[in-house]
């Protein structure tokens, strides 16, 4: 811990120090990235860039200049009606598209392993959810697509619904069939929209010979598409774009839904990496692309060679530069000898299983650090051992396990009052209680704790996950 009077600015400071090589978002990979591409200047001139809405600079809210200009080029790229630059992140895009596509007190079709934001956005517009659930992975104990066969029978079952908003790909990079989805989701006039923040990069893959990427719900016909370009592209932390690719949902209403969720003070910073990571997409996209994939190859490649090394490889559907993989031996320790022994900082792990998000900034270089440490994790006598004896079992992975089938929705509570952990049980949940990462609520408001959630979220706490709707001394808001 620090112990100056700027510990966060000093602790950043330490970090890069480091020379971390990073499999988390955000996917430019530190300064590195910008420098190679000649865009040194933007990080030195940080204050300066941070102005206002002065004349030359245009108006968010009214684009009609430069502003206006890389929204256009952000259309070509995506091939879509409109283009939409977000400062509040993917988040403030998938509220902003569910308010102007469902009435208030409407119904939402909605996969169960949605981002946290959905589940606000639900609470903004009072709108009642209507659950799809995800295939289960059986190899990982992870959740997979979500079927257009569920969709269509939701939709037929809930004719008042008004839209269906789904994940695609999910943390783990696992795709669902957006082609088949939005057939049956239009077959009956009603709109999709597809939270792609984890897949901002597939237009490009598609676009420059990686055929084996899934295809983009851009090009597979979702209405509106909200891309996190921070976490595996070149934008800052916090940017994201959100893109109407066809002229189902009104324009004006849209925007107007924008203006209301978005801050009215926009960083120009934020819009400003918005803008060179649309340069760099357009100048060297083809360049960069085609080393990326070049470096996931090597890595699997590589990784193959790693004894005990159980990695997801290739199938249909996955977006493959996220590496998952599991040794094993627990994915916390893992995490720890990476980034004590070789400066590798992952992105997440749940139980055995560990995910390394890649971005478009990293390099042969960071591949092979992750190739060094698994492999001398690999060969310690402890893991080893561990290995000659381990059962044949999927990977362990808390997420999607509050995925209930069979679990009864009850009213949202409209009083709640704060309780032990311990005492949860058989009460209504008030507070989405979300494991971070990966963001998806393991309880929902109207859910009812049993013993089974109750002891799980015990569990990640003992485990040091960070566990959002669980305060510090271990209380959880339900129904009074």
């Amino acid at each position: 811990m620090t112990t100056g009077t700027t510990p966060l600015y000093e602790f950043l400071r330490q970090h890069a120090a480091k020379d971390p090589a990073s499999f988390h978002m955000p996917g430019h990979k530190g300064a590195g990235f910008y420098q190679r591409l000649g865009y040194g200047d933007f990080m030195k001139g940080f204050f300066d860039y941070d102005v206002t809405e002065i004349p030359g600079a245009d108006n968010l809210f009214q684009t009609e200049g430069v502003l206006e200009e890389i929204q256009e080029h952000y259309r070509d790229l995506y091939q879509v009606e409109n283009s939409y630059l977000l400062v509040n992140g993917t988040s403030g895009g998938i509220i902003a598209s569910i308010l102007a596509s469902v009435r208030k007190g409407g119904k939402l079709v909605m996969a169960r392993n949605c981002h946290k934001s959905v589940f606000n956005a639900l609470t903004l517009g009072d709108a009642q959810p209507v659950y799809a659930y995800p295939e289960e992975n059986q190899e990982y104990g992870i959740s997979g697509p979500v079927p257009a066969a569920e969709i269509a029978r939701l939709l037929d079952e809930n004719q008042d619904a008004e839209a269906v908003i789904l994940p695609s790909p999910n943390y783990y990079g696992i795709c669902s069939d957006i082609r088949a989805i939005a057939e049956e989701v239009h077959k009956r006039g009603r709109i999709l929209i597809v939270d792609q923040a984890h897949g901002a990069h597939l237009k490009f893959f598609n676009a420059h010979g990686f055929d084996d990427m899934p295809l983009c719900a851009e090009e597979a016909g979702a209405d509106l598409v909200i891309n996190s370009t921070h976490k595996t592209l070149a934008s800052l932390t916090q940017s994201a774009v959100l893109n109407r690719a066809t002229d189902r949902v009104d324009k004006f209403l849209l925007e107007d839904k924008l203006q209301a969720i978005q801050s009215t003070s926009p960083s120009y910073i934020l819009m400003t990496s918005l803008d060179i990571n649309a340069a760099i997409l357009k100048e060297r996209g083809k360049e960069l692309i085609t080393e990326w994939g070049a470096n996931l190859n090597h890595f699997y490649q590589k990784a193959a060679e790693i004894k005990g090394l159980k990695i997801m490889t290739k199938f249909p559907g996955l977006d493959w530069s996220k590496l998952n993989f599991s040794l094993g031996v627990p994915g916390g320790e893992v995490e720890q000898q990476l980034m004590r022994d070789h400066g590798v900082f992952i992105e997440l792990f749940t139980g055995d299983l560990v995910m390394c998000m890649t971005g478009i900034g990293n390099t042969r270089e960071h591949m092979d650090r992750l190739l060094d440490g698994l492999t001398e994790i690999s060969e310690k006598p402890e893991v080893q051992e561990y290995l000659r004896h381990r059962p044949e079992k999927k990977a362990l992975s808390a997420e999607g396990k509050g995925q209930n089938r069979a679990a009864e929705l009850y009213p949202i509570p409209k009083e709640r009052c704060l309780v032990p952990l311990a005492e949860a049980e058989g009460r209504i949940c008030a507070s989405s209680v979300i494991p971070y990462p990966p963001g998806i609520p393991y309880l929902c408001p109207g859910e009812k704790f049993h013993k089974e959630q109750v002891e799980h979220v015990k569990v990640l706490r003992a485990m040091g996950e960070k566990v959002i709707g669980v305060t510090a001394e271990g209380g959880v808001f339900v129904g009074k």
